[in-house]
This record gives structure tokens, sequence and C-alpha cells, in this order.
């Protein structure tokens, strides 16, 4: 059993910067991926960044150059920074975390989520 808790949400202004933190706690396998999404209202769930073990990344296109992802694996942590925020960034940002389950396939747990809303 994985929880995962995200903290670091907040009200800016355009152009400003956030720091979102997702760690996780519990009984569990070595975390693989960890990622962040988001949700704005009336729109569908997005991948934002996701992260390998290993430290690969990957980047949504609307998000790229502004947005990084990174994890400290001592820590069981995945980080969000977030510069040059733009309004279109306001939404609910969850995390997630990929462990191998107890049937030895992949599962995926979820965090509750954290507001980041974006002021023109």
């Amino acid at each position: 059993q994985v929880q995962l808790v995200e903290s670091g949400g907040g009200l800016v202004q355009a152009g400003g910067s956030l720091r979102l933190s997702c760690a996780a706690s519990g009984s569990f396998s070595p975390i693989h991926d960890m990622a962040w999404y988001r949700q704005a209202p009336g729109k569908q769930r997005e991948s934002v960044a996701r992260i390998t073990s290993s430290g690969s990344t990957n980047y949504a296109d609307s998000v790229k150059g502004r947005f990084t992802i990174s994890r400290d694996n001592a820590k069981n942590t995945v980080y969000l920074q977030m510069n040059s925020l733009k309004p279109t960034d306001t939404a609910v940002y969850s995390c997630n975390a990929v462990v191998t389950a107890w049937n030895g396939l992949p599962y995926t747990y979820w965090g509750q989520g954290t507001q980041v809303t974006v002021s023109s």
C-alpha cells in the first residue's frame, strides 16, 4: 500500500513560480515511474510530466521549457518546478507512482491532488 501526499499548490500571479512535492509513504516495492497530471474545471485529466526511476523525463508540449520534474529516490518524493506560470495552468495537480504489486504486475497509486490557481 502506498500513500501519496502532494503539497506546494496555491495562488500565484501569471509569470510566477510554484514548486509541487509529492511524497510516497507506506510499504511498497521500489517505485518505478512517477508522474504529474492535472485537471482543469470542465476538462479531462492530462499528463504534465513523467520521470522514470533512472531519471529520464518527458513533458507535455504545453509545459516544455517552463516545468521541470525531478525526484529524490531516497525520499520517495517527486517534485514539479513550475515557472512562467500562465492562467491556463490553473488546475488540480495530482501525482502518481507505479510500483510492482504482489502479483508481479505494475500498479499505479494516485495522490489526492493540490490546487494551483494562476491569476492574470
